[in-house]
Protein backbone atom coordinates (compact mmCIF):
# COMPACT_ATOMS: atom_id res chain seq x y z
CA UNK A 1 0.00 0.00 0.00
CA UNK A 2 1.25 3.58 -1.02
CA UNK A 3 2.16 5.09 2.85
CA UNK A 4 1.00 8.93 0.58
CA UNK A 5 -2.45 7.40 0.45
CA UNK A 6 -2.25 6.93 4.53
CA UNK A 7 -2.36 10.81 4.74
CA UNK A 8 -6.28 12.29 3.84
CA UNK A 9 -7.10 15.70 3.41
CA UNK A 10 -5.57 18.08 6.32
CA UNK A 11 -3.57 15.14 7.76
CA UNK A 12 -1.93 14.56 4.65
CA UNK A 13 -1.14 18.29 3.72
CA UNK A 14 0.62 18.66 6.95
CA UNK A 15 2.86 15.99 6.09
CA UNK A 16 3.89 17.43 2.99
CA UNK A 17 4.45 21.11 4.79
CA UNK A 18 6.05 18.97 7.84
CA UNK A 19 8.81 17.73 4.73
CA UNK A 20 9.26 20.23 3.01
CA UNK A 21 10.15 22.58 6.54
CA UNK A 22 12.77 19.45 6.97
CA UNK A 23 14.08 19.81 3.20
CA UNK A 24 14.72 24.00 3.69
CA UNK A 25 16.11 23.28 7.11
CA UNK A 26 18.76 20.45 5.89
CA UNK A 27 19.52 23.23 2.61
CA UNK A 28 19.68 26.13 4.73
CA UNK A 29 22.18 23.85 7.37
CA UNK A 30 24.42 23.07 4.81
CA UNK A 31 24.62 26.70 3.14
CA UNK A 32 25.71 27.78 6.27
CA UNK A 33 28.43 24.99 6.85
CA UNK A 34 29.63 26.32 3.44
CA UNK A 35 29.11 30.36 4.30
CA UNK A 36 30.74 29.92 7.69
CA UNK A 37 33.75 28.13 6.15
CA UNK A 38 36.59 30.26 7.89
CA UNK A 39 40.17 30.85 7.21
CA UNK A 40 44.09 29.40 8.27
CA UNK A 41 47.27 31.39 8.51
CA UNK A 42 49.74 29.04 6.94
CA UNK A 43 52.59 31.98 5.95
CA UNK A 44 53.84 34.92 8.39
CA UNK A 45 54.57 38.44 8.16
CA UNK A 46 58.45 38.30 8.20
CA UNK A 47 58.37 35.55 5.30
CA UNK A 48 55.65 37.55 2.91
CA UNK A 49 58.08 40.72 3.68
CA UNK A 50 61.19 38.90 2.81
CA UNK A 51 59.43 37.80 -0.57
CA UNK A 52 57.83 41.11 -1.74
CA UNK A 53 61.08 42.96 -1.12
CA UNK A 54 63.68 40.21 -2.52
CA UNK A 55 60.91 40.06 -5.67
CA UNK A 56 60.99 44.28 -6.02
CA UNK A 57 65.03 44.56 -5.45
CA UNK A 58 65.58 42.29 -8.26
CA UNK A 59 62.82 43.78 -10.51
CA UNK A 60 64.60 47.18 -9.88
CA UNK A 61 68.23 45.92 -10.58
CA UNK A 62 67.53 43.76 -13.65
CA UNK A 63 65.55 46.96 -15.46
CA UNK A 64 68.28 49.70 -13.97
CA UNK A 65 71.25 46.72 -15.35
CA UNK A 66 71.57 48.31 -18.97
CA UNK A 67 71.65 52.01 -18.04
CA UNK A 68 74.76 54.04 -16.38
CA UNK A 69 72.31 56.92 -15.45
CA UNK A 70 70.92 53.69 -12.98
CA UNK A 71 73.73 52.72 -11.96
CA UNK A 72 73.41 53.95 -8.24
CA UNK A 73 70.22 52.15 -8.13
CA UNK A 74 71.36 49.02 -9.15
CA UNK A 75 74.53 48.34 -6.89
CA UNK A 76 72.35 49.33 -3.99
CA UNK A 77 69.71 46.95 -4.95
CA UNK A 78 72.33 44.33 -5.32
CA UNK A 79 73.46 44.60 -1.89
CA UNK A 80 70.07 44.52 -0.95
CA UNK A 81 69.29 41.59 -2.53
CA UNK A 82 72.82 39.95 -0.47
CA UNK A 83 71.24 41.18 2.55
CA UNK A 84 67.88 39.66 2.44
CA UNK A 85 69.05 36.59 1.04
CA UNK A 86 71.64 36.10 4.47
CA UNK A 87 68.68 37.01 6.65
CA UNK A 88 66.54 34.43 4.87
CA UNK A 89 69.17 31.75 5.47
CA UNK A 90 69.65 32.63 8.89
CA UNK A 91 65.48 32.84 9.11
CA UNK A 92 65.20 29.25 7.20
CA UNK A 93 68.09 27.81 10.15
CA UNK A 94 67.02 29.67 13.73
CA UNK A 95 63.63 30.52 12.50
CA UNK A 96 60.20 29.02 13.63
CA UNK A 97 59.27 25.26 12.38
CA UNK A 98 57.07 26.33 9.53
CA UNK A 99 60.13 28.77 7.86
CA UNK A 100 62.53 25.87 8.02
CA UNK A 101 64.57 25.79 4.70
CA UNK A 102 64.54 21.77 5.88
CA UNK A 103 60.71 21.73 4.55
CA UNK A 104 61.59 22.92 1.35
CA UNK A 105 64.71 20.21 1.33
CA UNK A 106 62.29 17.69 2.55
CA UNK A 107 59.83 17.95 -0.02
CA UNK A 108 62.74 17.91 -2.86
CA UNK A 109 63.94 14.76 -1.25
CA UNK A 110 60.73 13.12 -2.70
CA UNK A 111 61.52 13.29 -6.22
CA UNK A 112 63.42 10.29 -6.76
CA UNK A 113 60.09 8.34 -5.70
CA UNK A 114 58.20 10.55 -7.40
CA UNK A 115 60.17 10.19 -10.55
CA UNK A 116 60.14 6.04 -10.11
CA UNK A 117 56.21 6.30 -9.72
CA UNK A 118 55.96 8.35 -12.86
CA UNK A 119 57.93 5.90 -14.46
CA UNK A 120 55.98 2.94 -13.57
CA UNK A 121 52.81 5.01 -14.52
CA UNK A 122 54.15 5.77 -18.26
CA UNK A 123 55.80 1.69 -18.93
CA UNK A 124 52.13 0.38 -17.46
CA UNK A 125 49.64 2.86 -19.11
CA UNK A 126 48.14 4.07 -15.90
CA UNK A 127 48.58 7.22 -15.66
CA UNK A 128 46.14 7.82 -12.93
CA UNK A 129 48.33 6.08 -10.54
CA UNK A 130 50.73 8.98 -10.70
CA UNK A 131 50.71 11.15 -7.43
CA UNK A 132 49.94 14.86 -9.72
CA UNK A 133 49.37 16.95 -7.38
CA UNK A 134 52.73 15.71 -5.55
CA UNK A 135 54.62 16.50 -8.45
CA UNK A 136 52.56 19.93 -8.75
CA UNK A 137 54.42 20.63 -5.74
CA UNK A 138 57.85 19.49 -6.44
CA UNK A 139 57.67 21.77 -9.43
CA UNK A 140 56.84 24.68 -7.11
CA UNK A 141 59.68 23.56 -4.65
CA UNK A 142 62.12 23.23 -7.31
CA UNK A 143 61.72 26.33 -8.56
CA UNK A 144 61.90 28.28 -4.98
CA UNK A 145 64.79 26.60 -4.31
CA UNK A 146 66.37 27.31 -7.43
CA UNK A 147 65.64 31.14 -7.03
CA UNK A 148 67.36 31.33 -3.76
CA UNK A 149 70.79 29.39 -5.17
CA UNK A 150 70.87 31.60 -7.96
CA UNK A 151 70.99 34.65 -5.93
CA UNK A 152 74.11 34.20 -4.26
CA UNK A 153 76.36 33.80 -7.86
CA UNK A 154 74.26 36.95 -9.39
CA UNK A 155 75.59 39.61 -6.44
CA UNK A 156 78.93 37.46 -5.90
CA UNK A 157 79.72 38.41 -9.75
CA UNK A 158 78.39 41.34 -9.48
CA UNK A 159 80.53 42.86 -6.77
CA UNK A 160 83.23 41.22 -8.55
CA UNK A 161 82.69 43.06 -11.83
CA UNK A 162 81.96 46.61 -9.43
CA UNK A 163 84.95 45.88 -7.65
CA UNK A 164 87.22 45.01 -10.79
CA UNK A 165 88.44 41.64 -9.38
CA UNK A 166 89.07 40.57 -12.89
CA UNK A 167 92.03 43.07 -13.35
CA UNK A 168 93.66 42.48 -9.67
CA UNK A 169 93.19 38.75 -10.10
CA UNK A 170 94.70 38.97 -14.10
CA UNK A 171 94.38 36.13 -15.97
CA UNK A 172 91.06 35.12 -18.01
CA UNK A 173 89.46 37.26 -15.53
CA UNK A 174 90.35 40.60 -17.27
CA UNK A 175 87.94 42.26 -19.48
CA UNK A 176 84.69 41.96 -19.43
CA UNK A 177 84.60 37.90 -18.40
CA UNK A 178 83.30 39.21 -15.22
CA UNK A 179 80.60 41.40 -16.17
CA UNK A 180 79.24 38.96 -18.71
CA UNK A 181 79.26 36.58 -16.20
CA UNK A 182 77.22 38.73 -14.00
CA UNK A 183 74.34 39.55 -16.96
CA UNK A 184 74.35 35.24 -17.56
CA UNK A 185 73.02 34.51 -13.82
CA UNK A 186 70.62 37.63 -14.33
CA UNK A 187 69.15 35.70 -17.19
CA UNK A 188 69.13 32.50 -15.70
CA UNK A 189 67.26 34.21 -12.51
CA UNK A 190 64.91 36.27 -14.92
CA UNK A 191 64.23 32.41 -16.34
CA UNK A 192 63.37 30.76 -12.67
CA UNK A 193 61.01 34.02 -12.00
CA UNK A 194 59.06 33.05 -15.13
CA UNK A 195 58.67 29.86 -14.25
CA UNK A 196 58.07 30.12 -11.04
CA UNK A 197 55.54 32.78 -12.12
CA UNK A 198 53.85 30.30 -14.83
CA UNK A 199 53.71 27.75 -12.32
CA UNK A 200 51.97 29.85 -10.16
CA UNK A 201 49.20 30.58 -12.90
CA UNK A 202 48.76 27.30 -14.09
CA UNK A 203 48.34 25.71 -10.46
CA UNK A 204 45.52 28.51 -9.88
CA UNK A 205 43.88 27.16 -12.77
CA UNK A 206 44.02 22.93 -12.48
CA UNK A 207 43.34 23.87 -8.59
CA UNK A 208 40.69 26.55 -9.03
CA UNK A 209 42.84 28.58 -6.36
CA UNK A 210 44.70 31.45 -6.41
CA UNK A 211 48.19 29.89 -5.13
CA UNK A 212 49.61 33.16 -5.04
CA UNK A 213 47.18 34.34 -2.40
CA UNK A 214 48.81 32.50 0.67
CA UNK A 215 51.80 34.99 0.04
CA UNK A 216 50.05 37.87 -0.21
CA UNK A 217 47.56 37.52 2.56
CA UNK A 218 49.19 35.21 5.06
CA UNK A 219 46.29 32.53 5.20
CA UNK A 220 43.86 29.79 2.56
CA UNK A 221 40.22 29.44 2.81
CA UNK A 222 39.94 26.28 5.43
CA UNK A 223 38.60 25.70 9.20
CA UNK A 224 40.69 24.68 11.96
CA UNK A 225 43.35 25.96 13.73
CA UNK A 226 46.27 28.53 12.32
CA UNK A 227 49.43 26.50 11.20
CA UNK A 228 51.29 29.23 11.66
CA UNK A 229 50.31 30.61 15.39
CA UNK A 230 52.23 33.91 15.76
CA UNK A 231 52.36 36.34 12.43
CA UNK A 232 55.43 38.30 14.03
CA UNK A 233 54.30 41.65 12.11
CA UNK A 234 57.26 43.33 14.45
CA UNK A 235 59.54 41.58 12.49
CA UNK A 236 58.63 42.48 9.04
CA UNK A 237 58.23 46.00 10.14
CA UNK A 238 62.02 46.16 11.46
CA UNK A 239 63.16 44.05 7.79
CA UNK A 240 61.51 47.06 5.78
CA UNK A 241 62.81 49.52 8.12
CA UNK A 242 66.34 47.85 7.62
CA UNK A 243 65.63 47.99 3.87
CA UNK A 244 65.00 51.38 3.95
CA UNK A 245 67.46 52.64 5.86
CA UNK A 246 70.27 51.35 4.18
CA UNK A 247 69.10 53.05 0.84
CA UNK A 248 68.84 56.08 2.84
CA UNK A 249 72.68 55.24 3.92
CA UNK A 250 73.24 54.62 -0.05
CA UNK A 251 71.97 57.71 -0.99
CA UNK A 252 73.23 60.18 1.83
CA UNK A 253 76.84 60.29 0.09
CA UNK A 254 76.20 60.57 -3.33
CA UNK A 255 76.26 63.95 -5.21
CA UNK A 256 73.40 62.74 -7.93
CA UNK A 257 71.31 60.20 -5.74
CA UNK A 258 69.96 56.90 -6.47
CA UNK A 259 67.74 58.61 -9.08
CA UNK A 260 69.26 60.45 -12.13
CA UNK A 261 68.21 63.60 -12.27
CA UNK A 262 67.69 63.78 -8.50
CA UNK A 263 70.67 65.35 -6.59
CA UNK A 264 71.53 63.77 -3.76
CA UNK A 265 72.95 66.03 -0.09
CA UNK A 266 76.46 65.77 -1.52
CA UNK A 267 74.92 67.19 -4.46
CA UNK A 268 73.14 70.10 -3.18
CA UNK A 269 76.23 70.92 -1.06
CA UNK A 270 77.90 71.17 -4.07
CA UNK A 271 75.34 73.25 -5.81
CA UNK A 272 75.70 75.76 -3.09
CA UNK A 273 79.63 75.97 -3.71
CA UNK A 274 79.80 76.45 -7.02
CA UNK A 275 76.86 79.56 -6.65
CA UNK A 276 78.98 81.06 -4.02
CA UNK A 277 81.98 80.53 -5.80
CA UNK A 278 81.04 81.57 -8.83
CA UNK A 279 80.07 84.79 -7.24
CA UNK A 280 83.23 85.22 -6.03
CA UNK A 281 84.80 84.72 -9.47
CA UNK A 282 83.46 87.54 -11.21
CA UNK A 283 84.09 89.99 -8.13
CA UNK A 284 87.34 88.91 -8.18
CA UNK A 285 87.99 88.59 -11.82
CA UNK A 286 88.50 85.67 -14.61
CA UNK A 287 91.41 84.22 -12.82
CA UNK A 288 89.24 83.63 -9.65
CA UNK A 289 86.61 82.29 -11.88
CA UNK A 290 88.76 79.65 -13.62
CA UNK A 291 89.53 78.15 -10.46
CA UNK A 292 86.73 78.00 -8.80
CA UNK A 293 85.72 75.43 -11.82
CA UNK A 294 88.44 73.71 -11.63
CA UNK A 295 87.55 72.71 -7.94
CA UNK A 296 84.02 72.25 -8.88
CA UNK A 297 84.25 70.63 -11.73
CA UNK A 298 80.06 70.10 -13.44
CA UNK A 299 80.63 66.82 -14.95
CA UNK A 300 82.40 64.88 -11.73
CA UNK A 301 81.89 61.05 -12.17
CA UNK A 302 79.66 59.62 -9.76
CA UNK A 303 81.65 56.26 -9.52
CA UNK A 304 83.97 57.83 -6.92
CA UNK A 305 81.45 58.72 -4.50
CA UNK A 306 80.01 54.93 -4.72
CA UNK A 307 83.51 53.85 -4.70
CA UNK A 308 84.46 56.12 -1.87
CA UNK A 309 81.83 54.48 0.45
CA UNK A 310 82.70 50.52 -0.71
CA UNK A 311 81.70 47.97 2.03
CA UNK A 312 84.90 46.50 3.16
Amino acid sequence: MNPASTFQGPDRAKGVAAAASAGSTGIAGVAGMAGSLGTRRVVDAPTRMFHALFALSFLGAYLSAESEHWRALHITLGYTMSGLLALRVLYGLLGPRHARLRLMWRKLGGMPAWLRALGTGLRQGRLASVPWRQGQNLLMALAVASLLALALPLTLSGYASYAEWGDALGGPLRGDFLEDLHEFFGELMLGAVLVHLALLVGLSLVRRRNQALPMLSGRVEGNGPDLVPHNRRWMAALLLGAVLAFGAWQWRPLAQGLLPGEPGPVGKMERTGQTGQGRAGEAIGSGGEKEGRSRHRPGADRHSDLRSRRPA
